[in-house]
């Protein structure tokens, strides 16, 4: 009798959870190719004219994705307000460059042609101040130095995030300003001095500073022969300088005798407002406990007149989102709704610096404390060139950063549903392309919120008219949305929250 018991509990257990597989198969099913190549035709159209922030196509992408939402059957996510919306409003400042300049020698050197000014500083009266040599501005350089009230030269060729490090760096130490030579010659800077016009001379954007007192000091961009002007000296005396620091020689500086410049920055600010579109299904059981799915739906614009369509960056995320809502949706409808919360996020302003997801989270609409995980999802579109003979792959960045209990969820689902190659490359803490900080699971995640980052890896086309939506691999990009889709429903259906790492 107690065999015959036991065998039919078992059977019970097995057709409970055969019929539970079936069930997640079933919507899982209703993510299709032909979906995901609708939506994406719309959203990397012409006539969303590359959906820059804060721009009518930005607006009209904006648009799309609420009437999707609604006609899916989620609830307005941004339930704080009476009544409550689809659209979280984002205020932005569009910061545009005014009169800006250097004096040398009684010259002035414009900004764009003989200099490039990156930053927000206001420096509206001309000021005169001493600069000095700091070699390429690493901190055993610095720590020596006397920066009170003056600017620091640097020859430098690592990138923004060493430029931003330093700046920091001399700001604390009472710095006015930062001069980088970054290029080799005239011919570079020029290069270099007219893809900052077109990049910045429409404006940047930015959260309203809640301190408006802070003033950061920003970066001048010079080619070598200002520097050497500036300073004084040729640029082999500049260079040998350098290579004795290098070489551990403390007094190398001490040649190179300080200059002076005058300088002048203004900024034309405006406010302006974009959106992040919101859709929320409520949970079962434990549905104060919420899941974020996100992706940016901004891209880049457009430069001249050539429009920046953006059918990988980040159409092909959003659209994966849009059809995930769409499965959870019809699911909920049948019955099969999930334990815990969902939110349906299309972000704003990831483009400008994460700026629709860090406005969220320093505004959230629901607890961050009770948002379990961020899956974000930005580039799953395409194929890169380590793949290009076998596309059933994917980037996963940050699963085991803050729960390894997530990362193990993330590997047993793939290997039950989708069999995708998970490649984590680019979650090595030491990759120089830094992506775990340059999307919008950076902001969930330094809120101790676990996130999963997925990526197809970068291509040529990476924001560039030619990012277009006949280059998308679709079902490549289906694969990945179901993937995606089955590591929610675990999440959102398991019995218990998943754990944080203690450290």
């Amino acid at each position: 009798m107690k065999k015959t018991v036991t065998a039919l509990a078992f059977c019970y257990v097995f057709f409970i959870a055969k019929g539970q597989e079936n069930i997640i198969d079933r919507y899982a099913g209703t993510i299709t190719k032909e979906d995901l190549k609708d939506y994406l035709s719309i959203l990397s159209s012409d006539a969303l004219e590359g959906r820059e922030t804060g721009t009518r196509g930005q607006k009209m992408a904006a648009a799309f994705i609420k009437s999707h939402f609604t006609e899916i059957g989620l609830q307005p996510g941004v339930s704080n307000l009476n009544p409550p919306q689809y659209f979280q409003d984002v205020p932005l400042e569009i910061s545009s460059p005014g009169e800006t300049y250097l004096v040398v020698n009684g010259q002035r050197k414009e900004n764009f042609h003989k200099v490039i000014y990156y930053g927000t500083q206001n420096v509206p009266e001309e000021s005169e101040i001493e600069v000095v040599f700091g070699g390429d501005g690493q901190n055993e350089v610095l720590k020596s130095m006397d920066l009170k009230d003056k600017g620091l030269v640097v020859f430098n060729k690592a990138g923004f995030q060493a430029y931003s490090t330093i700046r920091k760096k001399i700001q604390e130490m009472g710095a006015k300003a930062l001069l980088v030579v970054n290029t080799d010659s005239i011919e570079a800077f020029n290069k270099l001095a007219r893809q900052f016009e077109n990049y910045m001379g429409k404006g940047s954007l930015q959260l309203p500073s809640k301190n408006t007192d802070e003033q950061n000091i920003g970066v001048f961009f010079l080619p070598p022969e200002l520097a050497v002007e500036i300073l004084d000296n040729d640029v082999d005396h500049i260079e040998k300088a350098i290579e004795a620091q290098k070489a551990g020689d403390s007094k190398a500086f001490n040649k190179i005798k300080p200059g002076k410049i005058g300088y002048k920055i203004t900024r034309e600010v405006k406010t302006i407002v974009s959106e992040n579109v919101l859709g929320y299904l409520e949970g079962n059981e434990n549905k104060e406990e919420l899941i974020i799915i996100t992706a940016h739906y901004d891209h880049i614009g457009r430069v001249g007149d050539e429009i920046n369509n953006g059918a990988d960056d980040d159409g092909s995320g959003t659209v994966a989102v849009m059809e995930i809502a769409q499965a959870f949706a019809e699911a909920k409808q049948n019955g099969h709704g999930p334990r815990r919360s969902i939110l349906f996020m299309a972000v704003t302003g990831e483009e400008k610096g994460l700026l629709g997801s860090q406005y969220y989270v320093e505004n959230p609409v629901y607890r961050l404390e009770n948002t379990m995980v961020n899956l974000n999802i930005d580039m799953i579109g395409r194929i890169d060139a380590k793949y290009e003979a076998h596309h059933d792959y994917v980037y996963l960045v940050g699963s085991d950063r803050l729960s390894n209990e997530l990362h193990e969820i993330s590997e047993n689902i793939n290997e039950k549903y989708t069999g995708l190659k998970l490649d984590y490359t680019y979650n090595d803490e030491n990759h120089p392309d830094r992506i775990y900080y340059r999307s919008d699971h950076w902001n969930f995640a330094k809120n101790n919120i676990p996130v999963i980052f997925y990526f197809n890896g970068t291509h040529p086309d990476y924001h560039r008219p030619t990012d277009t939506v006949d280059k998308i691999a679709f079902e490549t990009l289906q694969k990945r949305t179901k993937l995606i889709f089955h590591t929610a429903w675990e999440l959102a259906n398991r019995e218990n929250r998943i754990a944080l790492n203690k450290q």
